[in-house]
């Protein structure tokens, strides 16, 4: 052989030897492949590989084992597998892969995680079943039981499980789009439950109180004039904790399977996704009420179902104190984390699961003070880390982020609240127009402001530069009095709820318009509180900011006097709908008053009104006596394009003669008048008014309107 043959075949030898190299090496695993990804958090099906990824978080946790379990047995896993914390385990995070293959008939999941207990934590428990914190989907077995959580022992068979398809599921969001609404944003805060379960609602009984029942009723809002819903908590919760309101979640990830029309598995996800949908491509937005601050753990008193066993120190407050360990700003015995970076992570991996997954358009944050607390409880007035991680994302930051700016221990409305870009619930819209409008003394400068926008809590300086549309105006929400209860009851009746009358708010800055309660009252109250309902629907679609009411108000809904129904899953917390054929006439004022509201741009602006505004009472100067019950005010609305709108209010208990301050009578109509009745109270085409003067009855609210022409 000569030298040219030797070296053609010592290059043939060595192509062989790498062509069985690359074979190797593609049938060796990865490291993710072979011991797991600590990204992301969960379970991720990974389709190339036909396999499921596994990753949990526990700082302090000594072992952790996945179950898994078949449906034909909840008790006994099929399949185990412990993690060992030198292949396993990546900082904080243990992760595994497990092929499919694997799995053979097995759809649940669960985890077992020992560590060094500590007693008065009750943490750290290998014989409970613990649900992953991230779970799509919560499965609970026919023998679920609340109370194996809450004693000491195994819960297998009995604890809530991760369902495994969940993470496999896909969904044809084609031809839909998010809407945007700016200055007619009408927010509707509703109970998918509640909403629909009555019999008396018109949905189909099959589907009375789910999702799918609240798709039968968007003629209904899009008659009304709604363009955002505001779901009450939709979280997965505890079926057996008696949390009808939803603000106790077991998990921040999976939608709460009970308000599915079937119990197919996983079909919440598929009827959940369908109503939004259906809200979109009828032009409205959807915005979840979301509770982040706690969870239905409770203190160390309660069940242990997910993040207690896997890392109750890691995840939540502690107080320090042995006989009662769980910091509580939330009023409901726990208090998450979030001077932890994976507590906050937690929070937005959620966030953007029902974003990029289920196409969510906001949310409105419950007890958000929270969210500024420091690991020691105490609050950071500054920079706290999650508002930054937020806004710093590229779609959570153009959301409709809405806080509840308070917890039980700090109030932080207006610039006190450091999500500075955020919308806010402005209680003290709430409390001032209700104190107005049952004709408090002192109230016309507070009224003012509200109406303005709320610019002493939301200034526009150069350093603030807040925005009016932030105040989230309301009278009425879930917490407390309905609208006609508001004006039915000075006593909150909670007896139902079996605290012995001592939960709800006390301060409810109600009047019963003369008599207590519904049983016998007279006509002529009966009259008096349409009114006042009237009023206040005017004061808040008057107002600049953004309008929100609750569910049921635009026909009188009652709870009978309960104003925290949080356990009434029955009647009470129910919407009746006979009410609406009853009352058509406060149905109609309100569906006129948000057609006003979006046909005048003026009163809801980005800004404050400024010089288009000029106030004056019942004469030329605007009274603001401590004794004074009255108030006049115009909009010039020139800049923006709109109609001049020239509104006269009197809580007084005697009728006051209001001179019109400007123009003449031949320019202005009368559009409102609550002391008229159906139909005269809201005129569409506008009554002209022949005089420069108006006798405004006693506690009522007149709408002028002069029509812009050109050049004026």
């Amino acid at each position: 052989m000569n030298n040219s043959e030797v070296m053609t075949a010592i290059v043939e030898e060595r192509g062989a030897t790498n062509q069985r190299e690359t074979v190797a090496q593609m049938k060796r695993p990865t490291w993710e492949q072979a011991e797991g990804s600590p990204l992301p958090l969960g379970v991720t099906w990974i389709e190339e590989e036909q396999a499921f990824n596994f990753a949990i978080h526990s700082e302090h946790a000594e072992s952790v084992t996945l179950l898994l379990y078949a449906p034909t047995d909840l008790v006994n896993p099929l399949l185990t597998y412990r993690f060992d914390y030198l292949r396993n385990k990546s900082g904080r995070v243990w992760h595994c892969r497990i092929p499919a293959s694997e799995f053979r008939e097995c759809s649940y999941y669960g985890y077992s995680v020992s560590g060094q207990a500590v007693s008065y934590i009750h943490s750290f428990d290998p014989q409970k079943v613990l649900l992953d914190p991230y779970a799509k989907a919560v499965f609970f077995p026919p023998d679920f039981d609340r109370e194996f959580a809450m004693r000491e022992g195994s819960n297998a068979g009995r604890a809530p499980l991760g369902m495994l398809t969940a993470h496999r599921l896909k969904f044809d969001w084609a031809g839909t789009r998010s809407p945007q609404h700016e200055s007619d944003a009408i927010i509707y805060e509703l109970h998918v439950k509640g909403f629909t379960k009555n019999s008396n609602s018109g949905v189909d009984p099959s589907l009375a109180g789910t999702y799918a029942g609240l798709v039968e009723k968007i003629p209904y809002l899009k008659e009304l004039g709604i363009t955002v819903v505001e779901l009450m908590p939709i979280f997965q919760r505890d079926p057996q904790e008696g949390d009808y309101w939803g603000y106790m979640p077991l998990n921040f990830f999976a939608p709460h399977a009970q308000y599915a029309s079937t119990r197919v598995q996983d079909e919440q996800h598929v009827e959940f996704r369908n109503m939004v949908k259906a809200f979109h491509e009828a032009g409205m937005g959807v915005v979840l009420d979301v509770v982040y601050n706690h969870t239905c753990e409770g203190d160390h008193r309660g069940p242990i179902y997910s993040y207690k066993g896997i890392d109750s120190a890691g995840y939540y407050m502690m107080s320090g104190d042995p006989t009662n360990p769980y910091a509580n700003y939330s009023g409901t015995g726990n208090t998450l984390n979030f001077g932890e970076p994976h507590v906050r992570k937690m929070v937005m991996d959620s966030l953007r699961y029902w974003k990029q997954e289920m196409h969510i358009d906001g949310f409105r944050f419950d007890l958000a003070s929270v969210f500024s607390r420091n690991t020691d409880g105490s609050l950071n007035w500054g920079h706290a880390p999650i508002f930054s991680e937020i806004a710093a994302d590229p779609e959570l930051g153009k959301l409709r982020l809405i806080a509840e700016p308070w917890d039980t221990g700090a109030y932080q409305l207006g610039r006190g609240f450091p999500g500075v870009t955020w919308l806010q619930w402005n209680g003290r819209f709430r409390d001032d127009v209700r104190r107005f409008v049952k004709s408090d003394p002192g109230m016309v400068p507070d009224l003012m402001r509200r109406l303005y926008g709320s610019d002493d809590f939301f200034p526009d300086t150069r350093a603030d530069s807040y925005h009016a549309y932030q105040s989230v105006n309301y009278v009425t929400s879930h917490d407390g009095f309905t609208l006609y209860d508001v004006v039915s009851y000075n006593e909150k009746r909670n007896w139902a709820n079996g605290h012995n009358n001592q939960d709800g708010m006390n301060d409810n800055y109600s009047w019963n318009c003369g008599y207590e309660g519904d049983e016998g009252v007279p006509d002529e109250v009966l009259a008096l509180r349409r009114k006042q309902v009237k009023n206040f629907c005017c004061l808040l679609m008057l107002s600049n900011g953004i309008p929100m009411f609750r569910a049921g108000d635009e026909f009188l809904n009652t709870q009978f006097g309960n104003n925290n129904p949080y356990n009434q899953d029955n009647t009470t917390g129910w919407l009746d709908w006979s009410q609406l054929q009853t009352n058509q006439d406060v149905f109609r004022f309100f569906k006129s008053m948000i057609a006003f509201r979006k046909q005048h741009p003026s009163l809801s602006r980005s800004r404050f009104w400024r010089e288009d505004v000029d106030w004056y009472g019942a004469r030329e100067r605007a009274d603001l006596s401590y004794d004074s019950r009255s108030l006049a005010f115009c909009l010039h609305g020139a800049s923006q394009n709109d109609d001049d709108i020239y509104v006269m209010i009197n809580v007084y208990w005697e009728e006051l003669e209001f001179h019109i301050q400007e123009g003449t009578e031949q320019e202005w109509l009368r559009v409102v008048d609550t002391a008229l009745t159906s139909p005269d109270d809201f005129a569409k085409s506008g009554e002209p008014l022949g005089v420069a003067s108006y006798l405004v009855a006693p506690r009522s609210v007149v709408v002028l309107l002069r029509r812009r022409t050109e050049g004026h």
